[in-house]
């Protein structure tokens, strides 16, 4: 494991009339959420930002889509492309998500509420911040 992403398991339950999929709050995901959101319809790339402070679960509702991450000098590519698995993002993480397919719906947890001052649009200042630590 490293300290700017990690895979989490969803709990899940499945009968006969369907699947039903669950996270209660501080149990499964490591903050308080304040601010849920989705992503459908998509045509390009998304995100290509960093917070400052915001921590971000995503969660593959359906279909799939690929997350590039970018920590200091660390880079990886996560697929979420199932519903039992989701992505913590911890702040100082670039994210760009990308190659959607599938009718693909994300959904987002986040720890704190919208406010512009706390995102990095620019990679550019994100990699100075980075790595001046």
């Amino acid at each position: 494991m490293n300290n700017f992403y990690k895979k989490i398991n969803i709990k899940s339950f499945t009968r006969d009339t369907g699947s039903l999929y669950f996270l209660e709050g501080s149990n499964h995901i490591p903050f308080d959420i304040k601010r849920i959101f989705y992503i459908t319809d998509i045509s390009g790339d998304r995100a290509n930002h960093a917070h400052y402070q915001c921590k971000q679960f995503l969660i593959p509702i359906n279909g799939s889509f690929d997350v590039e991450l970018f920590h200091g000098s660390e880079h990886k590519i996560i697929t979420l492309d199932n519903p039992n698995s989701g992505l913590l993002i911890n702040p100082l993480t670039w994210v760009k998500i990308y190659n959607f397919k599938n009718n693909p719906i994300c959904l987002v947890l986040a720890s704190h509420f919208y406010e512009e001052n706390d995102y990095i649009n620019n990679f550019k200042k994100f990699m100075d911040l980075n790595h001046d630590k």
